[in-house]
């Protein structure tokens, strides 16, 4: 138990930091906006293509490893939306946004420093090619049940496509056939950048912390995080070790990945519908927070630490 709480302190630490730097003024919220944007665009990109470039990516896919994850995302998201109807009355693009809530994780912010905390080089690539197709499939499902036949499915392909998170992973793909001709000031500052990636986004998560309060209540947020960091994980785990066969990091990987709190993009996708704002913002505060206990939970039961 100590080494596992040892793994996780360090990353809520950082997330309490940017948290308290806020709450007491030491920061403005923009600043946090302006480190968000510096993890988004330029240190995790770097990450991402630094360690695709360097790593052993296996030839074969372990198609069981998405199967895995992505099904319980599924079943998390439709226990999610139909509890929001049967028991709030939650009805259409609202419903959306809560199994989106449930379903989506902390990826970037949260899933990256923490999962390599845990597994470090091991964990690296299944981490990242999960990160690559995690938002696109989230994304791309949840538009289409708003809109139906009218998603805007090429606008969002376009989107996607130059995500900083998905061209970056594309180009570290890439970028494994010309590692040798890379030059080393280039490799500098590719490390270095990359190196900035998990201080800041967890210090940038806790200052982003500070705006989300339990405007909606404690109901509806409290049913969305025990899907979110118990049940999720639970179907994972019990899919990656017993039903299909991958290493152990990969499935270690895949348990964490769903045992993340819910996360912002959740946020802005209601934001951009109008719809379960408030409901999204407080199952991140909640979520978050709570976190700490659950990952330790999770982190014994993989036998990390």
């Amino acid at each position: 138990m100590g080494s596992s709480i040892a793994i996780v302190l360090p990353v809520f630490g950082l997330i309490g930091i940017g948290y308290l730097s806020r709450l007491l003024g030491l920061l403005e919220e923009r600043t946090g906006e302006g480190v968000s944007d510096f993890v988004f665009s330029l240190a995790v990109p770097c990450l991402i293509f630094r360690t695709l470039v360097r790593a052993e990516v296996p030839a074969v896919q372990p198609w069981g490893y998405w199967i895995a994850y992505f099904a319980g995302v599924a079943i998390v998201w439709a226990l999610a939306s139909f509890a929001a109807q049967r028991f709030f009355g939650v009805v259409g693009t609202e419903g959306v946004v809560t199994g989106f809530a449930a379903a989506q994780a902390n990826v970037v912010m949260m899933g990256i420093p923490l999962i390599l905390s845990a597994y470090g080089e091991e964990g690296a690539v299944p981490l990242f090619l999960l990160v690559a197709i995690h938002l696109p499939i989230i994304m791309v499902a949840a538009t289409v049940m708003v809109e139906g036949r009218n998603a805007p499915l090429l606008g969002i392909a376009r989107r996607l496509l130059i995500h900083p998170v998905i061209l970056s992973t594309i180009l570290g793909l890439l970028g494994r056939f010309l590692a040798d001709r890379i030059p080393a000031p280039l490799w500098q500052i590719i490390d270095t950048l990359g190196s900035a990636a998990v201080p800041c986004s967890l210090v940038a998560m806790g200052i982003a912390l500070r705006r989300y309060g339990m405007e909606a209540g404690w109901r509806l947020p409290a049913l969305i995080t025990v899907l979110k960091l118990v049940a999720q994980p639970l179907i994972v785990l019990l899919l990656a070790r017993y039903v299909f066969t991958m290493p152990r990091a990969w499935s270690g990987v895949a348990v964490l990945f769903a045992a993340c709190p819910t996360g912002i993009n959740a946020y802005l996708f209601a934001e951009r519908y109008r719809e379960g704002v408030a409901v999204t913002s407080s199952a991140i505060a909640l979520s978050t927070a709570l976190a700490l206990g659950t990952t330790v939970l999770w982190l014994q039961v993989l036998g990390v630490g």
